[in-house]
């Protein structure tokens, strides 16, 4: 049975962020995210390796939970799925993707930036959903809005997330996790170096949750 959205965004505090264009990175990268205790991970669909690379690394290491994200549109939601995604993310939420999510056997986290499109995703039923980009929106300021607004819904904030600001978020609420790619940092990937990119995960793993 698919996991649902909010038992994935409790795993770990922080949501590695991935856009590989590499596909032989894939599983050495995941499994260093794993070691450091990042178990969830999403995966852009924006590049062409993107697919490739969720699906080698279900194959291969099941405790990870790999989901896809970038997804824009509604076909994108039947390639993750042949994939093997276990959760997508979409930048936003239209009609057509929110009528795609209704269809998929994985359950969706779709992006927001205004109160009327956190409304909008509410009258379709999602009440976990990614601020996007988080920074830009408004920041920890906007999501302590939200939360006397709408206590009932959950959030994963993204998009100019870093190692200094993300316990920021972290303290409020009503944000379960936030998503970032400091974890995966360019050099160490490009180096190979995957004790170094164990030793991020790791230290992203122990900042705290309110």
């Amino acid at each position: 049975m698919p996991m649902n959205i909010r038992d994935i965004i409790a795993l770990a505090p922080v949501i590695p962020e991935l856009e590989l264009t590499d596909s032989a990175l894939a599983l050495p990268l995941a499994r260093a995210l794993c070691a450091g205790g990042l178990r969830v991970m999403e995966i852009s669909v924006r590049t062409p390796v993107g697919l490739a690379c969720i699906e080698s690394i279900r194959k291969v290491l099941p405790d990870a939970v790999v989901g896809a994200g970038a997804l824009t549109r509604a076909v994108d939601f039947a390639a993750a799925d042949r994939a093997g995604a276990q959760f997508g993310a979409t930048p936003g939420l239209t009609p057509e993707l929110a009528a795609a999510s209704r269809g998929a056997r994985f359950p969706v986290m779709p992006g927001v930036m205004t109160p009327t499109e956190v409304i909008s995703a509410r009258n379709s039923n999602f009440n976990v959903l990614k601020l996007f980009p988080a920074e830009q929106a408004g920041g920890v300021g906007i999501l302590h809005t939200f939360g006397l607004a709408f206590p009932d819904v959950r959030f994963c904030a993204s998009g100019g997330i870093t190692r200094t600001n993300a316990a920021n978020y972290l303290s409020l609420a009503n944000v379960a996790c936030v998503a970032g790619s400091w974890v995966v940092s360019d050099a160490l990937v490009m180096q190979g170096d995957w004790p170094g990119i164990e030793a991020l995960a790791r230290d992203a793993k122990a900042l705290a949750r309110s």
